[in-house]
């Protein structure tokens, strides 16, 4: 039997509706969960009183789990509430838990063996099993239907910051890390998702790794913060048809955001310095694209002049068609 060693990170904001069912499946991992931290962002719904009734029954139980709840006036937002969370947490490894999603049977033990068997992994995802507002399988992942191919999963291993300059691989529900990140990771910045921050953090300094095998329910509802959407012809051409101005100023202003923190981490060595030259020229070419003229026909030069370098290949998340879409989208 592993010893207790994962604090549960664990926010919420108005999930009275999913949080007991969330909770339980936490605490149904048996003596790996040591602890659950609850960051509440200014619930006015019911979640407080559930989590406190919920805390009480382990106590009364004799359960070794410990819940503790951070409340107070909220307006956070999820990335830093998310950041409060782990920032409270005490143990070796914390886990990532959203208040809508189901943890399934065996979750942990699943992770945990994993770090065990690698001294060097910082970070570890897995896949999801999508569900509607009721539960129900809805006969899909979440890595299939974000298309992540075992290509992909072979390019995380091999170059993690690389792969993760381009897109995001990470999802929060699923995420265990080890508190040994929290150095480097901290504070989160606000512009920044907290699961793709703390992902890019860990490929800097170690291993990061993403399992196949599905770890919680995702559930699909009209209130999700992060939702998941089908990889349709439908959705695609809408992506590329949306307006561009605020995308590309937010993946410009992200880029920069973390080529200043690793300038100023103080890292050392050939591979730091190789990931801070990465992140400078993901940097520069963001900002190449969110400067792109308004007018389609004046944007021609500089997109070709991105695409001769290789920089869509390198940088852009969706290849070819990030080509289309800064040639297309309108301003």
């Amino acid at each position: 039997m592993q010893a207790a060693r994962v604090s549960v990170a664990l926010c919420t904001y108005n999930g009275a509706a999913f949080i007991d069912e969330q909770l339980a499946s936490i605490a149904a991992q048996g003596d790996l969960v040591a602890e659950i931290v609850v960051a509440d962002d200014g619930s006015s719904d019911d979640t407080l009183r559930r989590v406190r009734a919920f805390g009480q029954a382990l106590l009364e139980s004799g359960s070794p789990i410990e819940l503790r709840l951070l409340d107070g006036p909220g307006g956070h937002g999820v990335t830093k509430n998310f950041e409060r969370a782990v920032s409270a947490c005490r143990h070796e490894l914390i886990a990532l838990s959203d208040q809508d999603d189901r943890w399934l049977p065996g979750r942990l033990a699943l992770q945990l063996q994993e770090f065990d068997a690698r001294p060097e992994l910082l970070l570890l995802s897995a896949d999801a099993r999508l569900v509607d507002a009721t539960g129900r399988p809805l006969g899909a992942t979440l890595l299939q239907t974000l298309e992540v191919t075992a290509d992909t999963r072979s390019a995380l291993a091999e170059d993690p910051f690389g792969t993760l300059l381009r897109r995001n691989l990470v999802t929060g529900a699923t995420v265990v890390f080890r508190r040994d990140l929290l150095p480097l990771a901290l504070p989160f910045p606000r512009e920044w998702v907290h699961d793709e921050w703390l992902a890019m953090m860990a490929a800097v300094r170690g291993e990061i790794a993403l399992l196949e095998q599905p770890v919680v329910d995702y559930r699909q509802h009209g209130n999700n913060q992060i939702g998941v959407k089908p990889p349709t012809l439908a959705n695609k051409l809408r992506r590329v048809l949306q307006p561009r101005g605020e995308r590309n100023r937010q993946l410009a202003e992200r880029a920069a955001i973390l080529a200043d923190r690793l300038a100023d981490a103080g890292l050392d060595g050939p591979r730091q310095a190789a990931v801070q030259r990465a992140a400078a020229q993901k940097a520069a070419f963001e900002r190449a694209r969110a400067d792109l003229p308004p007018a389609r026909w004046r944007r021609l030069p500089g997109v070709l002049g991105l695409l001769r370098t290789g920089d869509y290949r390198r940088y852009a998340s969706q290849g070819t068609t990030d080509v289309l879409r800064d040639l297309f989208q309108p301003a």
